[in-house]
């Protein structure tokens, strides 16, 4: 028997790329699960008559306490959350700190003041709280590196990561810290695969680049694991599948899995690269619609090591990836054809 059955968990993000396999893999669990989103968000990938929804306003801290306080009225709180819900891009750069720091800052405030502390509070952050470093030795990054964020997005997460933990151990959060996650339904990587199906490959700078990646489901094994595993409370935890790659390794799988014959494999140098990421971020304020290529992707492409150390994870959570990047790359490609991301030719 599942230990945590009928347990009641509140995964926020639910209707995003993440939250919304997090949602998954709690019905599979046998969860009582609720969908944390906006009223306007897309119940596109929560079709499963079992979730409920809960409509959280974490941008207005009133609003927010009085729906948890009808929430807890009614239900009682939940035994766990995980808290995914953010903005990895933005047309205003003050959203990204308005997003991911202070709602995060909103909901556990309220939370507290309402007396619904969970057993477990797991916060999605990521690898990119760390910023450029160790790009002379390519060395690994460690949990007692300090965080030198460089990306609005970085530093809207490193405040958010402080606050938790200034909190541990009265609030019990664990950290996750993801490298860059992909799967199926993620969209910025899915990018690539559209620019290999018209034989066109784009990488940033000439010098060495050291690459990691994780699984979406990787991620969200990790982060079940945490909401059981002891004396990781007010500890952070890099996740990647365990292996670093070359700039060529992520669409040359692509290329393989979608069977495009040739790609042409052009290199920018870093100086067009940020020309043309800040023409496209001020293209994205003119027309009110934000961009994926911008100033933060810039310095997002420019870094040169991604490399982190998961050991940690796997001595403390007893996490071990199961999808290596073949792996995750066919499965995330043929997903995207099922659903008509993307057309291949018949034979």
């Amino acid at each position: 028997m599942n230990f945590m059955m009928s347990k009641k968990i509140l995964i926020t993000g639910a209707s995003g790329f993440v939250g919304s396999f997090l949602v998954e893999e709690a019905l599979n669990q046998g969860f009582d699960v609720w969908a944390g989103m906006r009223a306007s968000s897309s119940r596109k990938f929560l079709p499963d008559s079992r979730i409920r929804f809960a409509e959280l306003e974490m941008s207005d801290k009133q609003v927010l306490a009085s729906q948890l306080d009808q929430f807890k009225r009614e239900f009682g709180g939940w035994d766990y959350i995980i808290h995914c819900a953010g903005v990895t891009k933005c047309i205003d750069r003050s959203e990204f700190m308005r997003v991911n720091y202070l709602n995060t800052r909103y909901f556990v405030e309220a939370l507290q003041e309402s007396g619904m502390i969970p057993e477990r509070f797991v916060y999605i952050s990521s690898l990119s709280v760390l910023g450029p470093i160790r790009e002379q030795d390519y060395t690994d990054i460690v949990d007692t590196d300090i965080p030198q964020p460089n990306t609005a997005y970085g530093r809207s997460k490193v405040e958010a990561e402080k606050y938790l933990l200034a909190l541990a151990p009265d609030f019990p959060v664990v950290i996750l810290r993801p490298t860059g996650i992909y799967g199926p339904r993620e969209r910025d990587y899915f990018m690539m695969a559209q620019s290999i199906m018209k034989h066109i490959d784009f990488a940033a700078g000439f010098k060495r680049q050291d690459i990691t990646f994780v699984y979406v489901k990787d991620v969200v094994q990790a982060a079940f694991l945490a909401l059981s595993a002891q004396q990781v409370i007010g500890k952070c935890y890099f996740l990647s599948d365990g292996e670093v790659y070359n700039s060529r390794a992520f669409s040359d799988l692509i290329q393989k899995e979608l069977g495009v014959k040739w790609v042409l494999h052009f290199v920018s140098p870093i100086w067009l690269l940020k020309t043309l990421s800040f023409l496209a971020e001020m293209l994205s304020q003119i027309t009110g619609k934000p961009s994926t290529l911008n100033l933060d992707k810039y310095r997002i492409m420019k870094q040169r090591n991604w490399r982190c150390d998961i050991t940690p994870a796997r001595k403390d959570l007893g996490y071990r990836p199961a999808y290596s990047l073949e792996r995750g790359v066919r499965e995330a490609m043929n997903w995207y054809k099922e659903a008509g991301w993307i057309k291949t030719k018949k034979a």
